[in-house]
């Protein structure tokens, strides 16, 4: 009976298969869904200026999302072994582009999202707790360049404790941490419905809609995108076709992150009953869910709000959703999304901790990662990995960026109290991830190509859907995006091109190391 509640012990691995569909389907929705779709349409307002390429926008996240986690699951089904993504890679080229998988998602995929969930999470919980402030120091600002600092803040310091508290529930055993991610999971796709139907029903709002919905394709109120090279040319949405397709693209940087990590499930295979179903089933199903939540979402956005306020948002935070409930309910609104993104952020969180500890896992057993992490503890979980990942996970967290005048590039100092002013580094660790994050993906779906060719006879219960031309179209769809984040944010895309070099010596390194 007890086998039956917890799951079967897999005598090859020692992994307990636990995961049954709904659980794996609560992985891939829950470590998508975290506080980015109550942010960062803002933004991506600001970069193509209308309703119609806001919704847009989320649309080809959408369809980019749902295209590769179709894809994957014929990977998940040939291969259902923990790691995932790293033995797709491995299996379809080389140990070697297994492991720079690896080696960018621990010092920067996985635990770079994990750091800014967090301190999204502690931002929010700082509505309720004012106590709790990127402003009130443990340990002041120090600054390291031009563009960074280190300092402790309390939200910092909350952030944390948050990846702390994770990590600590997880080295507990399988069970208790997918019995956290089905409850908040559960409650934060909830509370998405119902911020969907307050906006459109309560918040609706026939001058939001003539103004939004009546003009839908024409730019307006755009941010200029600038370059970081000098021969590149300033563009915005409003400069015609050129600059309309550059801030679409830079625009995906939002909306791609905050759908972002659907592929955990795949990390945790060797814990999900009848993966070969399961998996390809919960991909499907989770990513389908979440990116038609995220579209409903911001339609909720342009039927309560102006384009123009969601632009402007006052709030330095870009809380688009906080704006649509304070619209609904006056004040009580940022109470109540800040509870709902507490609650979003915690259960995300949970999911990327859960999953992110088993790649390194899969590593070490192939001796491309430090031999603790190859070991499971008591409770049947990988203790050490799980460590590492909250050890590195919580340095990132300590970062600020230095905020500086657009004009004359002066540092921004407080005019109340002479104080230079820090950001959070929530913003360039999306930029961050999602490059170096869109790197894998290519190259993965790119695997399915190489194993239909390598291996024609192999088992496959799953077939991947419109194959070739569905897992064409996104790869020729990513390298596109790249390459303009690329040109024109390249001084927050070279470092995650750098991150994915520095592990070629690294690999070697531990090729060695393992001979020895």
């Amino acid at each position: 009976m007890a086998e039956a509640a917890n799951g079967v012990e897999d005598k090859t691995t020692g992994f307990v298969r636990g995961l049954g569909l709904l659980d794996s389907t609560m992985i891939v929705a829950g470590s998508m869904i975290g506080s980015g779709i109550f942010i960062v349409s803002a933004d991506i307002a600001r970069q193509v200026g209308s309703a119609g390429w806001l919704i847009m926008v989320w649309v080809v996240t959408g369809l980019m999302t749902i295209a590769a986690a179709l894809s994957y699951g014929e990977l998940a089904a040939m291969m259902p072994k923990a790691g995932g993504q790293y033995v797709y890679l491995r299996e379809s080229y080389s140990p070697l582009w297994g492991f720079l998988y690896g080696w960018t998602l621990f010092l920067v995929i996985q635990t770079g999202t994990i750091a800014a969930v967090a301190v999204g999470f502690a931002r929010f919980l700082g509505v309720l707790v004012p106590p709790i402030s990127p402003t009130t120091w443990i340990i002041g600002p120090v600054n390291i360049s031009t563009n960074y600092a280190l300092s402790l803040s309390t939200q910092q310091l909350v952030a944390i404790l948050l990846i702390v508290l994770l990590t600590f529930i997880n080295t507990r055993g399988l069970r208790l941490g997918k019995l956290i991610q089905n409850v908040f999971t559960s409650a934060k796709t909830l509370s998405l419905i119902a911020l969907i139907l307050l906006g459109i029903t309560l918040g609706y709002n026939a001058q939001a809609i003539a103004a939004n919905f009546g003009d839908l394709w024409t730019p307006r109120g755009v941010t200029p995108i600038n370059p970081d090279f000098a021969f590149v040319p300033t563009v915005s949405a409003a400069y015609g076709a050129y600059g309309l397709f550059i801030a679409f693209c830079v625009a995906q940087v939002g909306s791609l992150f905050s759908a972002d990590a659907w592929n955990n499930i795949t990390f945790t295979a060797g814990e999900v009953k009848n993966p070969q179903r399961n998996i390809p089933l919960s991909l499907a199903a989770g990513t389908i869910l979440v990116i038609t939540l995220y579209v409903l979402a911001n339609v909720a956005y342009l039927v309560t709000l102006p384009l123009e306020q969601i632009q402007t948002t006052p709030d330095r935070d870009d809380r688009v959703a906080t704006a649509v409930l304070q619209a609904i309910f006056g004040p009580v609104g940022a109470t109540l999304m800040a509870v709902a993104i507490i609650i979003s952020t915690f259960g995300c969180n949970n999911g990327l901790v859960l999953a992110g500890a088993r790649v390194y896992y899969a590593m070490a057993r192939d001796g491309l990662f430090f031999r603790s992490t190859a070991r499971l503890n008591d409770k049947r979980v990988p203790a050490m990995g799980l460590l590492l990942q909250c050890v590195w996970a919580s340095l990132l967290v300590l970062p600020r960026t230095r905020l500086r005048d657009a004009t004359t590039g002066a540092p921004l100092v407080d005019s109340v109290t002479g104080f230079e002013q820090y950001g959070n580094l929530y913003s360039n660790l999306l930029d961050y991830v999602v490059f170096s994050v869109l790197i894998f993906y290519v190259l993965t779906i790119g695997g399915l190509f190489v194993l239909r060719r390598k291996r024609p006879d192999a088992e496959r219960p799953y077939r991947a859907f419109g194959y070739p031309l569905i897992p064409a179209l996104y790869i020729v769809a990513a390298t596109v995006i790249m390459l303009v984040l690329l040109v024109y944010k390249t001084q927050t895309t070279w470092p995650g091109l750098l991150i994915v070099l520095t592990g070629f010596p690294v690999y070697f390194f531990w090729r060695a190391r393992d001979k020895t």
